[in-house]
């Protein structure tokens, strides 16, 4: 017998082989064409090696390109038609069963962080919550397991107040632990075994997370309804963002991300991924099967797990819990960096966490989407450097034409000339095609836009005004962003690791010797690169130019991108709306930061504990042998 009551009666997910299936054949077979395409450029003459590593390279980036065109395909028509990506019906919120009574806890882990934005994004959450009825309880748990002595000590006298002023709306508690082992993972691990026997469920926020009040009940009433169901997913938003970079990633979530995560759900089905906040779990399911060992080895590859919420996500999986992703609820909203460089120091830290699911993909017992999964987190760095690779063997390629002599005779004993042969009229097919797929998500998301509320973006002009400027600013950056990527892999995979401490949320200005001293190996790169092609071989330095521009101009990108004013003055001129702004929620009006606290009040101890284990996972192939049922309950 599975955990799963498979007597349980849960949402349809209707096709789920069949549809994977059919969005691995389309991935494949444009992957194919593209891969063929380029083999017929390469092949005039036969292939060199350093041809060959194009090639080879060429496939994995390719398909990668392919994943996101196909999931933006999927999701787009989905949409559209208002159909749920699980079910395929029309849309619609689940009706809970009659006569639950589950009690809920609002979960935020922090660990040296503002206290005060803490304070106000999860009192602006509780106060947006209907009023707790018998049956659906709802509580709050703030987690804290910082090591600063004068931040615990600014969080005990903010939480106490806190707690006084959600006295008469929603119980908090709070619980300060000694100890960082583990990170996140730990410190909710920790709350698991010590009170999760309170709780029937457990909403996990960020430090910087906000949620409506409807979309935490409608979350509730889904696991309500499914008893099979271990964890929930939403799509978290960006908002308050001021700087221009920020508000260039905010625009692209709001009109991107909907659509494509409803083409992920589409082929993820009841194997979705957890992307660590802002997502519903069951706390049974969640204390009995993700306690997270560490890896073998030392860090940055063994050690803790970093990126937990994809193995969490996969471990649920394994013992038949499913795991979906809600893509059509709005009210799940977080904050982000506001300029470039916090923005590629947080993904420092990923590129760690996600390199180190490579070595789950072997693990036992897993489900082969949690797998894609895992590798699919590494290819999202790992392609930036591959990327990059591309690029600088594709230059030594065309420098070594452009210098080395063409030789038309090989033979002392040949009569005529060995004419070179032109490559095949593909190369612009090629591209064409490329930057078609890469484009196409952006478009298909803008007509979605103007289809439903154009209005809640500026009106029609504005929207696809704001659109092609958030485009512009994507291209311009996106060579530095290559840069960093590829230099973090190359620092993960040579053995350097990296400290998880929080990240900065707050927006500045930076000033030009910070912009200039994180870019200026880039620029001067950027330099090199295009003197050289333009000497050397004209014709591939303008091929080039998106990829020099946007290394020439890192610094100016980095400096003017953060500026808050730039930010300010496109809103008052309509350019880079969202919803969050032209149409707020209660709960985003509601969110101001309270006045510091002073003096020394201490929290309300929390509730009386419950102790229970929570059993360290393993990976090894004994693992199917040990717990044989495990993974029985609803199909693969």
């Amino acid at each position: 017998m599975s955990d799963v009551d498979s007597r349980a009666i849960a949402a349809p997910v209707p096709f789920r082989r069949t549809r994977r299936l059919v969005f691995a054949l389309l991935v494949a077979a444009t992957t194919s064409l593209g891969l063929w395409t380029m083999f017929r450029i390469l092949h005039v003459g036969g292939l060199t090696p350093l041809e060959l590593v194009i090639l080879g390279l060429f496939a994995v980036t390719f398909g990668w390109i392919a994943i996101a065109f196909w999931s933006g395909i999927i999701g787009f028509a989905l949409t559209l038609t208002g159909r749920d990506p699980l079910s395929l019906a029309k849309a619609s919120p689940p009706r809970p069963p009659k006569d639950v009574h589950s009690r809920t806890v609002l979960v935020m882990p922090i660990h040296n962080e503002d206290v005060e934005r803490v304070a106000a994004g999860l009192e602006a959450t509780c106060r947006d919550l209907p009023p707790v009825t018998e049956a659906r309880h709802i509580e709050a748990f703030v987690l804290s397991d910082s090591t600063d002595a004068e931040t615990i000590a600014r969080e005990r006298t903010t939480m106490a107040a806190l707690q006084h002023r959600l006295a008469d709306h929603c119980q908090l508690h709070y619980r300060h632990r000694n100890s960082n082992a583990g990170r996140k993972a730990g410190n909710l691990g920790d709350f698991c075994q010590r009170w999760g026997r309170h709780y029937d469920f457990m909403l996990v926020l960020d430090a910087d997370s906000v949620m409506s009040g409807d979309t935490v009940h409608e979350l509730i009433a889904e696991m309500e309804a499914n008893p099979r169901l271990g964890l929930l997913q939403t799509v978290p938003i960006p908002v308050r963002q001021d700087s221009l970079f920020g508000r260039a990633n905010q625009f692209a979530a709001a009109v991107y991300a909907p659509m494509l995560a409803t083409g992920l759900s589409f082929w993820q089905s009841d194997a979705a991924n957890y992307f660590g906040h802002n997502a519903i779990m069951r706390v049974e399911a969640f204390t009995r099967h993700c306690g997270l060992p560490e890896l073998p080895g030392r860090p940055p590859l063994g050690g803790d797990i970093l990126s937990h919420d994809f193995v969490e996500a996969a471990l649920l999986r394994r013992a038949g819990w499913e795991v979906r992703m809600r893509t059509d609820l709005g009210g799940s909203f977080e904050e982000m960096p506001s300029h470039i460089l916090d923005y590629a120091k947080r993904d420092r830290r990923w590129v760690q966490g996600n390199l180190q699911h490579l070595r789950l993909l072997g693990g036992s017992g897993l489900h082969m989407v949690s797998r894609v999964h895992f590798l699919c987190g590494a290819l999202a760095y790992l392609s930036s450097l591959i990327w990059l690779a591309i690029l600088v063997v594709s230059t030594i390629d065309a420098l070594m034409r452009a210098l080395i002599e063409p030789n038309f005779f090989t033979s002392n004993a040949q009569l005529f000339p060995d004419w070179p042969i032109a490559p095949p009229n593909l190369i612009m097919p090629l591209l064409g095609g490329t930057l078609a797929m890469l484009l196409m998500p952006k478009v298909l998301g803008v007509c979605l836009a103007l289809r439903k509320h154009p209005d809640h973006y500026g009106g029609r002009t504005r929207l696809v005004n704001s659109a092609l400027l958030e485009a512009l600013f994507a291209m311009l950056i996106a060579p530095l962003m290559m840069v960093f990527h590829s230099r973090f892999v190359i620092e993960v995979l040579i053995g350097r690791t990296v400290a998880w401490n929080p990240q900065s949320r707050e927006g500045r200005a930076l000033p030009w010797r910070e912009a200039l001293r994180h870019t200026w190996p880039g620029t001067l790169a950027g330099v090199c690169w295009a003197w050289a092609t333009w000497w050397y071989t004209p014709t591939f330095f303008w091929w080039l130019t998106p990829v020099w521009l946007g290394l020439m101009l890192a610094a100016p990108l980095v400096r003017l991108s953060s500026s808050l004013t730039i930010g300010r003055r496109l809103r008052q001129r309509g350019l880079l709306l969202v919803p969050s702004e032209t149409t707020p929620p209660t709960v985003l009006q509601e969110l101001t930061l309270p006045t510091p606290v002073e003096g020394d009040a201490e929290p309300a101890p929390p509730p009386v504990e419950h102790p229970r284990d929570m059993p360290l996972q393993s990976f090894s192939r004994d693992w199917a042998r040990r717990l044989p049922a495990q993974g029985q309950g609803i199909g693969k």
